[in-house]
């Protein structure tokens, strides 16, 4: 029996990426005339039987987009709120109407979805940040093209647009410690969110590859967003670190803060560098040394995704990697002598 022939045939034959024949078949931007002409040609002289694009996409559209988050998500501002005016300046450049769901406690331990989503009224959902695994493979179930933004999870099939926390953090920890800091806290959640893990892993990596070990007293793996939370971790220090690597900009804020209502001056005697760019790491005194995330690209590349994802339902699975860089500010010095605790 004849092999059926596939794009990655030709792309092989061609020696292009499969999506640059995909692209070419369809008649899409993103190639030159040349090698489109040289893509219909080879595929034509291998017998390939490209499908109708009218029988993929022969259910009607609705011309609508679905936003779903918690309502925790929801709740910074700063950061998913940034993200979602990118998502839908996006979605409305493309002619599509936006609708937007926050998912409450209930629903998501009820596993209630919402109903654009039961009544596959969209044709496309994307999901911000974490609601749950249950909750998320639930809308997947449905059949509608999903795309996660800053969010992914091992038993979660569904394409993914993420920053890169491992690298992030690492560079922020790597700059510490060229600043001669050996002495640095981890400050965040880490069972909160995959991202904040990876921030962790960051944190770590950086330490091994220039040799150093973790003091596990400057371990804050499951610290809340809170400030007597953060004051206490400070307050019970024998001997406080010279650095603190925070998961976010609301940490590395409370963290300062705590810091100074303990006579401990930033950055003369502690550098702080936390994550995101935020307007809190702006106003904070002395400013933060912070990692800055493109929240405009993260919409755009999240809209992307999911409009590439509702025209090839049937390709593999993708997550897309988004780099950072650091902002070096004000609050990252180098390492004084180490700290003793006035209250200790």
């Amino acid at each position: 029996m004849k092999k059926k022939v596939t794009m990655q045939d030709i792309a092989d034959r061609l020696n292009i990426s499969k999506n640059s024949v995909s692209q070419a078949l369809r008649g899409k931007d993103g190639v030159s005339e040349e090698t489109r002409e040289l893509v219909m040609r080879v595929a034509k002289e291998m017998g390939y039987q490209y499908p109708d694009s009218r029988k993929q996409t022969s259910q009607k559209r609705t011309g609508n987009i679905g936003l779903i988050a918690s309502d925790r998500a929801f709740s910074f501002k700063n950061f998913f709120g940034e993200i979602y005016l990118s998502i839908e300046k996006e979605v409305l450049k493309r002619g599509m109407h936006l609708h937007i769901q926050s998912i409450h406690q209930e629903q998501k331990n009820r596993l209630i979805l919402p109903a654009f989503i039961e009544n596959k009224t969209v044709d496309g959902v994307l999901i911000l940040s974490h609601i749950s695994t249950d909750y998320i493979n639930k809308v997947i179930s449905t059949g509608i093209p999903t795309v996660l933004v800053d969010h992914h999870h091992p038993n979660i099939h569904a394409d993914a647009v993420l920053t890169n926390n491992r690298f992030g953090a690492y560079v922020a920890v790597q700059h510490l410690i060229e600043l001669n800091h050996r002495d640095i806290a981890f400050v965040g959640d880490i069972d909160y969110s995959p991202s904040y893990e990876e921030r962790y892993e960051g944190y770590l990596l950086a330490l091994r590859d220039y040799g150093m070990e973790p003091n596990p007293a400057f371990l804050f793996t499951d610290a809340e967003e809170k400030e007597e939370t953060i004051l206490g971790y400070i307050r019970q220090l024998k001997q406080q670190p010279t650095a603190w690597f925070c998961v976010n900009d609301g940490l590395g804020f409370l963290v300062n803060s705590g810091l100074r209502q303990q006579g401990i001056l930033v950055p003369e005697q502690a550098s702080i560098c936390s994550y995101d760019n935020g307007q809190l790491s702006k106003i904070s005194t002395p400013k933060t040394t912070t990692v800055d995330i493109d929240l405009e690209l993260y919409g755009k590349r999240a809209v992307e995704q999911l409009f590439w994802r509702m025209e090839h339902p049937h390709e593999p699975f993708q997550e897309m990697l988004l780099s950072s860089k650091l902002i070096k500010r004000e609050s990252t010095a180098p390492a004084p002598k180490q700290i003793v605790n006035k209250s200790s």
